[in-house]
């Protein structure tokens, strides 16, 4: 069954058929083509097009339809149907009869597929909403439960300052809270309704687009039909948001590969989310953080595929949008599984704390408190830097840290080097100054904790 075929005097190619198919994607928009039916055949009633009977018919049979797929779909992907939009047609002919025929009146798929895609995209939005607050909630437990572990802080990769590991899985849960924004402005966007547009040109019956819209659960309408058909910047901005998401992943990740290593061994993954060699018995692999990163480049494949196919098409509708669905499916598909996965490498991640200190202490990353404190004794900045770096460069060579440097030596660089000098370089004390909000200070951290359970 198609939802055309009278002026065509030929069968359609087979190939052709399949090529053309989209059920086998298209199938998950059910729930929502069901509810935007229901609605339409409301306007139907109201416009005395169908009857009370009728109505009621129709509306029934879509709701026993929606029972009985329930989380099954292999009744639909059974089917020869071109998309859920004709599945759904003939399904209800079959049910109900000839008054089926009755719903398409004024409506065309055009509409039908944005419409049904923009409330599919809304109840996702809000399902990626909680998983990501399920990730938040693991990131704070972490924080929690390694609140004194000390590490080194990294630019360039190079150690640069002392920091809390809390402090560093905040930084993470601020990504993710960013990721919500963007999620939640989406339900904006998303808020107009295409149905009432027709093919292009709107329909020649009497309709109230409001009241339809509000029937759907949408707050406003679309006011340009060729617009409402032809408009898909709601997936390039779900994608957009997506591939954010999976670029925060995929950064969180990198870090945890890296501290993972040998080299490192800051944190060591459990048994559970791990994987062996083949060959080297010795190997822990975390494949589960590498595949998160790979799969990241798969997203934004979807959404530079879609910004592709766009650019080149005229405005209203055309075949290629049927393009949109599955880069969309697959990445919302991929960003649910990567955001389940490395809230599991959250609740099975150990910290080694003695190597994480170790490497603080045994670096120079007390060195821009060594030159703060020549500034609170009355050093330009300019100076201190300088006096500073000359100091670590001496260190490096006598293979020495800042704290082992006796103060005699020190005083042979600025004479306002005093025996205190060591107390406030200590890793603890230079921990305890980073108290502005937002620092790495332990108050700070736990304040920022606290404030954090709110906004979740």
């Amino acid at each position: 069954m198609f939802l055309w075929g009278g002026r065509f005097s030929k069968k359609s190619n087979n190939n052709f058929l399949n090529f053309n198919r989209s059920l086998d994607f298209d199938y998950i928009l059910v729930k929502q083509d069901i509810i935007s039916l229901i609605a339409w055949s409301k306007f139907l009633l109201s416009s005395k097009i169908i009857n009370k009977i009728e109505q009621s018919s129709i509306e029934n049979c879509l709701n026993e339809i929606k029972n009985d797929l329930k989380n099954n779909f292999s009744i639909i992907l059974r089917s020869d149907c071109e998309d859920i939009h004709t599945w759904l047609e003939k399904e209800l002919i079959f049910r109900i009869g000839k008054v089926a025929k009755k719903l398409r009146t004024g409506k065309s798929r055009n509409e039908q597929i944005t419409t049904s895609l923009k409330m599919w995209c809304k109840d996702s939005v809000k399902k990626l909403i909680s998983y990501l607050k399920k990730m938040q909630l693991n990131i704070l437990y972490l924080s929690e439960k390694y609140i004194d572990v000390v590490m080194p802080g990294y630019t360039h990769l190079q150690i640069a300052q002392p920091i809390l590991f809390s402090h560093l899985c905040l930084s993470y849960y601020e990504m993710i809270n960013r990721d919500k924004i963007r999620l939640s402005n989406l339900l904006k966007t998303f808020n107009f309704c295409p149905l009432g547009s027709g093919a292009i040109s709107g329909i020649s019956y009497k309709i109230d687009r409001y009241k339809i819209a509000k029937e759907i659960f949408f707050s406003d309408i679309t006011k340009n039909s060729i617009d409402s058909v032809s408009d898909r910047d709601y997936v390039v901005e779900f994608l957009s948001c997506i591939s954010i998401g999976m670029m925060h992943l995929s950064r969180i990740c990198e870090d945890l590969i890296f501290f993972n290593t040998s080299e490192a061994n800051f944190i060591e993954l459990s048994d559970i989310i791990s994987t062996g060699s083949s060959l080297m018995p010795q190997k822990k692999n975390p494949d589960i953080l590498e595949l998160i990163r790979g799969k990241c480049g798969r997203v934004y494949g979807s959404l530079i595929s879609i910004l592709v196919m766009l650019k080149g098409i005229p405005m209203s509708y055309n075949k290629d949008m049927q393009e949109d669905k599955e880069c969309l499916f697959d990445s919302i598909n991929t960003w649910k599984n990567c955001i389940n996965m490395i809230s599991l490498v959250f609740k099975n991640i150990s910290i080694n704390y003695n190597n994480c200190l170790k490497s603080v202490e045994n670096s120079y990353a007390n060195s821009t408190d060594l030159l703060d404190y020549l500034v609170k004794k009355g050093v330009s900045f300019k100076n201190s830097h300088e006096i500073v770096g000359k100091i670590v460069l001496y260190a490096i060579k006598k293979k020495k840290y800042l704290n082992q440097i006796n103060i005699s030596t020190l005083k042979s660089f600025s004479i306002f080097f005093e025996d205190d000098v060591y107390d406030y370089i200590s890793i603890n004390k230079v921990l305890e100054r980073k108290n502005s909000i937002g620092g790495t200070s332990k108050n700070q951290v736990l304040n920022s904790i606290k404030l954090a359970k709110k906004r979740i």
